[in-house]
């Protein structure tokens, strides 16, 4: 999804609709009714399930893993968008993929060596992403532009669903975007945090096209309305 990172209006918006796509952050739902949420993901039309593994050491607090993962893989036919905010990533990116993940995105900062964990997302069987806090710079993540199939930027700080938006981190969107469409690649740009229908534009507008949605999707009376309003 090549989306210009520009100053798009109204009708422009529109007009790239149909290229966006939403991840459903399951950090957000009724874990207690997993299975039944996952069907209420499915009827609403999303595209992906979004999985935050978080370890309580990369982060301020602790998730889930690897053997909810392959629970909820069994019960829907969506394909799950794995967030690895863990320290060490490449100890555990083969088994995640085991488990279920289409994609796996793990963090430049939890790692020394991120050529090495593209490569094994992608030995695995995995699409790879690369993801940067609201504080990292967009350049830390241009040297590997060509050899992922997206990057992740925070819009929160990680760790915890239901925080606000961080308007600051729509500049380091609009650079990526813009590294991208120089070096002429097809790259996914995905943000995650307190996006919703107020700050989606934003995001689009400066060259996201897959938008991830925790606690505006699932706090909502109706799902489906609440997918169509991101995209």
């Amino acid at each position: 999804m090549n989306i210009k990172a520009c100053n798009l209006k109204g009708s422009d918006i529109a007009m790239i609709n149909d290229k966006i796509k939403i991840s459903a952050s399951i950090l957000g739902c009724d874990l207690a009714n997993l299975e039944s949420e996952l069907r209420r993901v499915e009827k609403a039309k999303a595209d992906y399930v979004h999985f935050d593994v978080m370890d309580g050491v990369f982060v301020d607090n602790i998730s889930f893993g690897l053997p909810v993962l392959k629970a909820a893989k069994a019960k829907t036919y969506l394909p799950f968008d794995v967030h690895l905010m863990i320290t060490d990533p490449e100890n555990y990116i083969a088994e995640f993929a085991r488990c279920g993940a289409d994609i796996i995105t793990f963090h430049s900062e939890a790692t020394s060596d991120i050529k090495g964990c593209i490569d094994l997302c992608k030995k695995n069987g995995c699409k790879a992403g690369l993801s940067i806090k609201p504080s990292t710079p967009a350049s830390e993540v241009f040297q590997y532009l060509e050899q992922l199939d997206m990057v992740l930027v925070m819009t929160v700080e990680p760790g915890f669903g239901g925080q606000g938006f961080l308007p600051y981190t729509s500049k380091k969107i609009k650079e990526i975007r813009q590294k991208s469409d120089e070096l002429g690649l097809s790259l996914d740009i995905q943000v995650d945090g307190g996006i919703s229908d107020k700050t989606c534009n934003e995001v689009k507008e400066n060259g996201a096209n897959i938008l991830v949605a925790g606690t505006y999707l699932f706090k909502a009376d109706d799902m489906s309305r609440a997918v169509e309003s991101l995209k």
